[in-house]
């Protein structure tokens, strides 16, 4: 052990990691230095991405001026929806603080572009909890149910691949969009990888042209080289508290896609009539671009993040999904328990390495949109935002946790540390030995 391992060991000792876990960790971390170097290069071409798309949309230090009331012509608003459309390569964008939260924005997106008498399908089974009560399978004032928009699903097959024939027999004349959601949710299968989700999107508009295409791009922006706009999606949507904030943002949520659904979901969003004209940005918009001009290297200190803790836990004989080999498509790690004081130990130790509310331990609680109780540590500098270090999962089997996010790599494996720390600290896990 050289000179800066041996300060850093006694920096992590101070901060509550004993020496069996800083050495079982250093161990998995250092044999992780190949795959890291690959996530850093998806990283540079990710930042040129975004610094390219800023330039070429000529942004400058008016755009961070405020504007209230109605909000005409804030340039800076305009600016950076110029700017997103750039990095997602669509048409248009809609990207606003006015937005609440990734549920809002795929809400306005449904919302927006189905009609009384249309269907959505979802050929990639159950969506997303918070969007159950949106669509109407579990009842809710205000839910496309309510206004006669039905809703028909088709499962992904046990080994997580598409049913084809499911799907074709799905689509219909009343089909008139399609959710594809790129995360897991609290659900164990694959994420989708871009190039799945454009399989996909081909395989259907080849059925039915007319047909929109939707991505829950949530927790997948800039993991990869490319975003499922790019291969064929009419619309992808997410929030600015996860990936795409970089952990600045404050609130907020964009549509990306065609000029057409852009507008419809502007009308939506303020009144028809007025639009993408109206909406004032009210001091934030610096906020946001900066975010976004972070947001490639902020995810990829999360993607370390989750690949380090898949490793960690894969080697102590836990079902990790992604496992600790698998390409990756978003930043969640699922980890499987089986054991709700194991991932309750799990989410104490993320609460304890956080920055903010370090001192609190969460509780199970029931949490509104959700089914069961769920239990959630965040110690976030934006309340919610999952882009920072966070863990949560809902308290029924198989009591998986499921863990996101980290502004640095630093941050993010200290928090996996303390996890692991906490779960030695019940008695119910042995560390393989280490040398010295």
């Amino acid at each position: 052990m050289n000179e800066e391992q041996q300060i850093l060991e006694q920096y992590y000792e101070s901060m509550g990691i004993s020496r069996p876990v800083f050495r079982f960790c250093s161990q998995i971390e250092e044999r992780l230095k190949e795959r890291f170097a690959q996530i850093d290069a998806i990283t540079e071409c990710n930042q040129m991405k975004v610094l390219g798309a800023m330039r070429k949309n000529r942004l400058s230090e008016a755009c961070f001026a405020p504007t209230t009331g109605y909000g005409y012509n804030d340039i800076g608003r305009e600016t950076l929806e110029k700017i997103y459309a750039d990095v997602f390569k669509t048409e248009d964008a809609l990207v606003r603080p006015q937005i609440t939260c990734g549920t809002h924005a795929l809400a306005l997106a449904l919302m927006s572009q189905l009609r009384p008498g249309d269907e959505l399908l979802s050929p990639v089974g159950k969506p997303y909890d918070t969007l159950e009560e949106v669509i109407g399978i579990r009842p809710s004032n205000g839910s496309l149910a309510e206004y006669g928009i039905s809703y028909r699903q088709v499962d992904l097959l046990p080994d997580g691949g598409f049913d084809w024939d499911g799907i074709e027999a799905a689509l219909n004349d009343k089909t008139r969009m399609v959710t594809i959601q790129r995360s897991k949710g609290y659900a164990s299968r694959p994420t989708l990888s871009v190039e799945r989700i454009g399989e996909l999107i081909t395989f259907i508009k080849e059925r039915k042209p007319d047909v929109l295409c939707m991505v829950d791009n949530c927790y997948g922006e800039f993991v990869e080289l490319t975003e499922p706009s790019e291969v064929g999606a009419d619309l992808v949507v997410g929030s600015l508290i996860k990936n795409p904030g970089g952990g600045l943002a404050p609130i907020g949520g964009y549509l990306c896609g065609t000029k057409e659904c852009i507008e419809r979901a502007a009308y939506r969003l303020t009144s028809p009539g007025l639009g993408k004209e109206v909406g004032a940005t009210l001091g934030v918009t610096s906020t946001l671009t900066q975010g976004l001009f972070l947001a490639p290297t902020v995810v990829k200190g999360a993607l370390k993040g989750a690949i380090f803790a898949a490793n960690i836990y894969e080697t102590l004989g836990y079902t990790v999904i992604p496992d600790s080999r698998e390409s990756r498509h978003d930043i969640i790690q699922e980890v499987e328990f089986h054991d709700p004081q194991l991932m309750t130990a799990f989410c104490e130790g993320i609460q304890a390495a956080a920055p903010v509310d370090s001192f609190v331990r969460p509780e199970p609680w029931d949490m509104p949109g959700y089914d069961s109780q769920v239990i959630m540590a965040a110690g976030a500098f934006v309340s919610g935002s999952s882009i920072e270090l966070s863990a949560d999962g809902p308290m029924k089997e198989p009591f998986a946790v499921y863990f996101q996010g980290g502004l640095t790599w630093e941050h993010a494996k200290y928090g996996i540390m303390m996890s692991l720390q906490k779960i030695y600290e019940t008695g119910k896990v042995r560390l393989p030995e280490t040398k010295d």
